[in-house]
């Protein structure tokens, strides 16, 4: 504190995700000019043991953090708008309240047999307040969108590709902001379906995809699996790699990319799906 009151300014100052607690920390350096950068919790984790740092507390802790910005050098990102953070906890509650209806759904399929009556009254009763309370969320989803001519027009850009709905749109909205701003190659990486290269010497491993936004990979794979069905486009990728003797699951994770680097061409020049579009647009 004494070194900023001086006039000192930080190159960088890192943070560990911590499920959301760093949140409003992150907020308060940016709002002070200062340069922050969230990074993932694991990423640290294996940089202190790649360093031999296996012992574990807030000033060991403090120091690898010190230690992992120096050298790795996280690259510095724009900090979210406060509109981006609220629709990204809306899509969060709305994730947690599905997950609890499909829970107690399972539940409700379980408690079958004599003396279970009250039992199976009292989930068909909480079924039904979360589904109200999923239903308010949706509106306010609704209500944040249509505030936003920007949010407004790209969510109808997505939802002009078949098999990219209400969901999907949202999904890529709230959590891959970046779409339409940066590369294909660049847009690949950060939803984790770049391919990594697993080489040593004269052998050349498979190629792999990983990492990246689980939620985002998450909703493209289901937006694809319905575009294998009813979109013609994706649907011709699909069965053109499959007959090259690609594996289904192979064929599914490439044809994900190819829909989002389509996706990130469509916003990036304001365009909607036509029947033509190739991943080479982008």
């Amino acid at each position: 504190m004494k070194d900023l009151e001086n006039g000192a300014r930080p190159e960088t100052i890192v943070l560990e995700a911590t499920g959301g607690y760093e949140k409003a920390l992150t907020a308060a350096v940016g709002r002070a000019g200062l340069p922050v950068v969230v990074v993932n919790h694991r990423q640290v984790r294996d940089f202190a043991k790649a360093t031999g740092q296996l012992a574990k507390t807030d000033q060991l802790d403090a120091h690898v953090l010190a230690d992992f910005a120096a050298k790795v050098r996280p690259e510095l990102r724009p900090l979210p708008s406060e509109e981006l953070e609220e629709l990204r906890e809306l899509l969060t509650r709305q994730h947690q309240i599905i997950q609890m209806i499909q829970a107690e759904n399972s539940r409700l399929l379980q408690a079958v047999g004599k003396g279970r009556h009250g039992l199976r009254k009292r989930l068909k009763k909480h079924i039904n307040f979360l589904e109200l309370e999923l239903r308010m969320l949706d509106s306010d989803i609704d209500d944040m969108l249509k505030k936003s001519p920007l949010w407004r027009e790209e969510e109808d850009l997505l939802k002009s590709v078949p098999g990219i709905g209400n969901q999907s749109s949202r999904i890529l909205l709230g959590h891959l902001p970046e779409l339409g701003t940066v590369g294909a190659g660049e847009i690949a990486m950060l939803a984790g379906l770049a391919p990594i290269n697993r080489d040593s010497g004269t052998m050349r491993g498979k190629r792999r995809t990983g990492g990246g936004r689980p939620r985002v990979r998450a909703v493209l794979y289901m937006a694809t699996l319905a575009a294998t069905r009813y979109n013609p486009v994706v649907k011709r990728w699909y069965q053109k790699l499959l007959a090259s003797g690609k594996p289904k699951k192979v064929a599914i994770v490439a044809c994900m990319r190819k829909l989002l680097v389509v996706l990130n061409a469509m916003l990036k020049t304001k365009t909607r799906w036509q029947a033509q579009m190739t991943p080479t647009t982008a």
